[in-house]
């Protein structure tokens, strides 16, 4: 049988534990916005390595379109070399071609973000970017808010963000590049090109290659990357989307121990 316990106790255990985690973020050495396959892989990466790593993700789940494959068809298709991070990551796949693997999203993405957990990372989920901290040239950390709050009524939208710091800051929000878009409001980057039209063969080679630093103190990755640089979107592969994630979570790595040697 269960052991008795009380409602209010239930509560001081989530209370608590939520307030010492979130005390933990405020000022940390990566924060990663978007929980989908690029972030979860470039978090994992991270904390691996003993980098202290938050996710900030939207919506109240994560694994983004990891869950879903395409059009809402749960089959997650992977060209070849990205069945080598499915083997990384104990996911089971099948030989669908001599081009092409295919695995169980549900599987896949259950995997995926049990083995982030793993490594250390933290998440805040209903949480969405609103700006970033910008001192001396450099991004260096984001403005967030609860999700729900962008849909309360004008007349009551009045509620302040909070703020938090971090050495490292990548994008992983999809399509969207949600923080490279607030750059390119500001006025510190050039205005973006956006994703062009599906051409799967260019674009996976195009987004892993041009994953990296797009300004001091901000990483892109995954399709966030198209949208940056023009390139064409791949549509519902994901072999590209793990690649660019571990490479932006490496080049990460990179730059914290960087900016520790010039400290």
């Amino acid at each position: 049988m269960f052991k008795s316990t009380s409602e209010h106790e239930i509560t001081d255990a989530i209370v608590s534990t939520f307030a010492e985690d979130m005390k933990q973020f405020t000022n940390t050495d990566a924060i990663i916005i978007g929980g989908g396959p690029s972030g979860l892989m470039a978090a994992r990466e991270l904390a691996q390595n003993d980098v202290k790593t938050l996710v900030i993700e939207r919506n109240n789940y994560l694994g983004g379109g990891f869950w879903i494959g395409g059009y809402l068809m749960n089959t997650i298709t992977i060209r070849p070399p990205g069945q080598e991070i499915l083997s990384e990551l104990s996911i089971p796949y099948t030989k669908y071609s001599e081009n092409l693997y295919i695995t169980s999203g549900p599987h896949a993405c259950s995997k995926l973000i049990a083995a982030t957990c793993d490594a250390g990372v933290k998440f805040l989920n209903m949480t969405s970017f609103e700006d970033v901290i910008f001192k001396d040239q450099k991004v260096k950390g984001v403005v967030v808010n609860w999700t729900p709050v962008s849909n309360l009524p004008r007349q009551i939208t009045c509620v302040d963000p909070i703020a938090l710091e971090a050495k490292i800051v990548i994008d992983a929000t999809g399509h969207d590049a949600v923080v490279v878009k607030k750059l390119e409001e500001k006025k510190i980057l050039d205005k973006l090109p956006g994703h062009g039209s599906m051409w799967v063969e260019k674009s996976e080679e195009l987004v892993v290659a041009n994953t990296g630093m797009v300004h001091p103190g901000l990483i892109v990755v995954g399709m966030a990357v198209s949208t940056t640089y023009g390139l064409p979107r791949m549509g519902p592969t994901f072999g590209a989307m793990l690649f660019s994630g571990k490479n932006g979570g490496l080049l990460a790595l990179e730059q914290l121990k960087q900016t520790e040697l010039t400290i």
